[in-house]
């Protein structure tokens, strides 16, 4: 068994709590609140800012030039393309170039990306990619999921979205990642996979805590 089918067959459980989290059925059946999808495209507009910092990492931790090159068109699209979209669907929602600069990230936002960041800086190459597959798997399979809602992709405010990571080109992005990952860890021993599977689960966990996240609209405590 590759190791990413043991991933997906272990972390079901987690795995189904994400898609059914009332964020992401609210995105699929167009009744989720536009105040909770705006919060929602601001965090992750920070989030993708680390994010690419992870693939920078990438370039630098790969020991061939096409895994380099990999990374560094990821880094490339992410900066380009996705934050791009980010600005440009934002402001479907009212959201200013210069809000988008001038947020602040959410606890959440925060403990999530600066995770990923010490795994990647502080541990290995695979470790790397094991610490940012659930982000590009678990959206790539959520937008396939909701893209099957008949008029889903549609939705005046989130077929977009629906449409964006429900794509083909994402899915191959996606689907890079989890071949890199297998081909890193065949003929690992099992205490190191055991690491490393311990790194997937808790930013498949983050991904949960994201979208509870941006549910609640949740910043830090105030004094009031």
């Amino acid at each position: 068994m590759k190791f990413s089918e043991r991933l997906y067959k272990e972390l079901q459980p987690i795995w189904r709590k994400n898609h059914a989290h009332p964020f992401v059925q609210g995105i699929g059946d167009g009744t989720l609140d536009q105040e909770k999808f705006r919060f929602f495209m601001i965090q992750d507009y920070l989030y993708l800012i680390d994010y690419a910092k992870l693939f920078a990492l990438g370039v630098m931790k790969a020991e061939d030039l096409e895994t380099m090159g990999k990374f560094a068109k990821l880094l490339e699209t992410t900066l380009n393309e996705e934050m791009s979209l980010h600005r440009k669907y934002g402001k479907k929602f009212g959201i200013t170039e210069e809000e988008f600069e001038q947020a602040k990230p959410s606890p959440t936002t925060l403990a999530y990306s600066h995770y990923m960041l010490h795994v990647g800086q502080n541990g290995t190459l695979t470790d790397l990619v094991a610490a940012i597959l659930p982000c590009m798997w678990s959206y790539s399979e959520i937008g396939k999921e909701l893209n099957q809602i008949p008029g889903a992709s549609e939705h005046e405010f989130y077929g977009e979205w629906i449409k964006m990571y429900s794509s083909k080109e994402f899915e191959e992005l996606a689907d890079w990642c989890i071949d890199l990952l297998d081909q890193l860890t065949e003929g690992k021993p099992e205490t190191e996979l055991e690491k490393l599977e311990e790194i997937f689960l808790n930013t498949t966990r983050f991904e949960y805590m994201f979208w509870d996240m941006s549910f609640n609209q949740a910043m830090w405590p105030t004094d009031e």
